[in-house]
């Protein structure tokens, strides 16, 4: 479960960045990057979108269907619910606020497939908004590509074994 550290380490992020908040979607387990970064459960399947905006500043925001309303209650921040599609435009720019420029899931010209998580009819919904879409890229590197400390241990555990059988 992501907690209130988690999210002011990805605000702390976001501020040296310069970025205005990181937003997350998701419909029907599509981006299991946000899964991770946000400490979801991977065995709570949702099949309808939804949206976490961490802004660089601030509470975030939580946008599910009315059909899955607990599908965020894991993490912090104000929570909307959307049933027609338009309902769901109107909470997304009104979560967004003035924010203008934000990071996704998604990779310039694919050039990066793993992180291309998000599909361009929603980046082009968010750009509509007249907010700049950059890719998550950098971000997810912080979250992702570091070890736990029990990871750390578990491998200065196995390199010593292996020199000491590399040694015999």
């Amino acid at each position: 479960m992501a907690n209130e550290g988690n999210i002011a380490s990805i605000q702390e992020a976001l501020q040296q960045d310069k970025l205005d908040g990181w937003l997350f979607y998701s419909f029907r387990g599509s981006d299991p990057i946000a899964e991770n970064i946000l400490r979801l459960d991977h065995a709570k399947f949702t099949t309808r979108r939804w949206f976490y905006f961490v802004p660089a500043r601030g509470t975030p925001g939580k946008i599910v269907h009315a059909i899955e309303t607990g599908a965020l209650d894991s993490l912090p921040g104000d929570k909307r619910v959307y049933l027609p599609w338009q309902q769901l435009h109107q909470h997304l720019r009104e979560t967004l606020g003035s924010a203008k420029k934000i990071a996704m899931q998604y990779s310039p010209l694919n050039t990066i497939p793993y992180i291309s998580r998000v599909d361009a009819g929603t980046i082009e919904l968010v750009r509509s908004y007249g907010i700049e879409v950059v890719s998550s890229a950098d971000l997810v590197q912080v979250f992702e590509a570091v070890w736990s400390d029990e990871q750390l241990e578990s491998h200065l555990y196995a390199a010593k074994h292996m020199r000491e059988i590399v040694d015999e």
